[in-house]
């Protein structure tokens, strides 16, 4: 089983030490204590964007907002701060609007994880970058923003180290989105077909809703007025400031339909053994 997956049953079983063997019974590691408490605490603090009204998964979210659904026996934002936590990230604040004491009742202020759980409260809805205005200014290293209805096995590690390495202001977590057109597509030039290509695939790469913004891309972000992570990047960019992309790989999901839901309920599970 994977090491994630063995740390687990000792966290929820209460076992101090657990061997590690290979396919000969040879023991190769031994866990402990320390594996489960996880990785070297980080100062970087983790922003959850929890606000969204969830109406795509309506009438599921009536009564209960998007990052509270259940996947795999827990709220999705649960499963969100427990792999920031599980990485050493303890450090988080969860921005809120919509059916917002759900939330705040359920996480409190995060010492139940183990964690620092903040709370930045949305009057109106700010979008994807507006939030950040609510940061306190005494932030000054890079801060790692997540959409609240995303999973992903995504290292937060390697997505720091690539932002220090690139010296970017602002780097977003891309991946590669496939589409096929279903129908021939026909190059012209004029009236003449050059060419005719059968439901060709197109490629690109997409928004992941996964950021790593540093102080200096807190700054000049305005209060009490709807600004999106688009926006924030063509704005930082035209600026002159460096943005880069960080390509994704690992498994990744963005729960904003029900069939994305019912497929999250089905492979995330796996995904976690």
């Amino acid at each position: 089983a994977p090491r994630a997956a063995i740390l687990k049953v000792m966290r929820e079983r209460r076992i101090h030490q657990m061997p590690l063997v290979d396919e000969s019974g040879k023991v190769v590691d031994v866990l402990t204590v320390d594996d489960i408490i996880g990785a070297k605490q980080k100062s970087n603090a983790v922003v959850i964007m929890a606000g969204g009204l969830g109406t795509r998964l309506y009438p599921l979210t009536q009564d209960t907002p998007k990052p509270m659904l259940n996947v795999g026996g827990k709220p999705i934002l649960e499963t969100i701060i427990q792999s920031f936590i599980d990485q050493g990230y303890v450090n988080f604040f969860v921005s809120l609007n919509y059916k917002a004491e759900i939330i705040s009742d359920y996480f409190g202020d995060g010492s139940r994880l183990g964690a620092s759980i903040k709370y930045l409260h949305e009057t109106t809805r700010l979008g994807t970058a507006g939030g950040l205005s609510l940061l306190p200014s005494s932030i000054d290293c890079p801060v790692i923003v997540m959409n609240g209805d995303l999973l992903t096995r995504i290292s937060v590690d390697s997505l720091l180290d690539f932002h220090e390495r690139e010296n970017a202001v602002a780097t977003m977590v891309v991946r590669e989105d496939n589409y096929q057109i279903p129908f021939g597509v026909v190059e012209v030039n004029g009236t003449q077909i050059v060419s005719v290509t059968e439901k060709p695939t197109q490629r690109h790469l997409v928004n992941a809703g996964i950021y790593v913004i540093s102080a200096k891309g807190l700054e000049n972000i305005p209060a009490d007025t709807y600004y999106d992570m688009p926006t924030h990047f063509t704005k930082l960019a035209s600026d002159g400031h460096r943005t880069a992309a960080f390509p994704l790989h690992e498994y990744w999901v963005d729960i904003g339909r029900l069939d994305e839901l019912e497929r999250a309920q089905r492979e995330w599970p796996r995904e976690v053994q």
